[in-house]
């Protein structure tokens, strides 16, 4: 797999000894110029064993949203955090930027991301998002998370996967999808297989990958989400997964501490200890 030879240097890749950019830290909108190789229809109809052809892509077109915490500088390595949503604006909720800010994690999402969005769009932006942040910032390599809600959820949950020598972690809120058929989780359904990965990059993802899969209670994809995880990844023998469920809460974006739970999980082993937003 030739480009999988070429990424191992995204996975440890980081313009050694080059000065970065200057930025603005907080909120901005910025974009990126050109679409990594990997992004590429090709490679994507092989990584994913897709029947269809992705669609051209200007993605200098593109706009995506950061959030650079006030401590960052380039003399210290940071992690990224890759949002996708399941509408038009990358939003997270505000008690969540602390969150990111103390586990030294840079934020950024696309626009116009949303479930209405051609799949491999989706696809192509978090990876476009995940190269540009490489050549922006001083990115740890081995904390580049990819997250989302509902389908955005989804969508990074197969990235995780797909993907596994560009993302080093992915945690889907209430929403999952997985390269095998699993039974729904209502004893009667099946929910078919969304996907097929390239072999080398899921031996990655079953050794190497940490993975949360977040729902809640009352969510509708709670039964799916749970199935994912038991007749998913822990059946296939992902070495390192954890399943989240918070009390009470519906179809929506739980409270900051969860979020937290699930970073400690993708952070372990990383030298990132288990610190409390202030």
């Amino acid at each position: 797999m030739k480009t999988l030879i070429a990424i191992t240097a995204v996975c440890a890749w980081s313009l050694h000894g080059a000065e970065f950019p200057p930025f603005t830290a907080g909120k901005s909108t910025v974009e990126i110029a050109k679409l990594p190789q990997q992004a590429e229809a090709a490679e994507m109809k092989m990584r994913l064993h897709s029947m269809e052809d992705a669609a051209a892509l200007d993605v200098a077109k593109e706009k995506f949203q950061i959030i650079v915490p006030a401590a960052y500088q380039h003399s210290e390595k940071w992690g990224v955090f890759i949002w996708i949503s399941p509408g038009d604006a990358p939003s997270i909720p505000a008690d969540w930027e602390p969150v990111l800010a103390v586990r030294k994690l840079i934020f950024v999402g696309a626009f116009q991301s949303g479930n209405a969005r051609n799949v491999f769009d989706r696809f192509r932006l978090a990876l476009a998002a995940n190269t540009g942040m490489r050549e922006r910032f001083n990115v740890d390599a081995r904390r580049v998370y990819v997250s989302g809600f509902s389908g955005g959820g989804r969508v990074a949950s197969m990235l995780g996967v797909a993907y596994a020598d560009m993302f080093s972690g992915a945690m889907p809120f209430m929403g999952v999808n997985f390269y095998e058929d699993i039974p729904a989780g209502d004893g009667k359904r099946t929910l078919g297989a969304s996907f097929i990965p390239d072999a080398e990059v899921l031996a990655i993802a079953k050794k190497a990958c940490r993975y949360v899969l977040v729902t809640g209670e009352k969510d509708f994809n709670r039964p799916g989400t749970k199935s994912a995880y038991e007749d998913g990844y822990r059946k296939e023998g992902f070495a390192n997964v954890r399943y989240l469920e918070a009390p009470g809460v519906g179809h929506n974006l739980p409270a900051a501490k969860w979020l937290e739970q699930g970073l400690e999980f993708l952070d372990a082993g990383k030298g990132i200890g288990p610190v409390k937003a202030k």
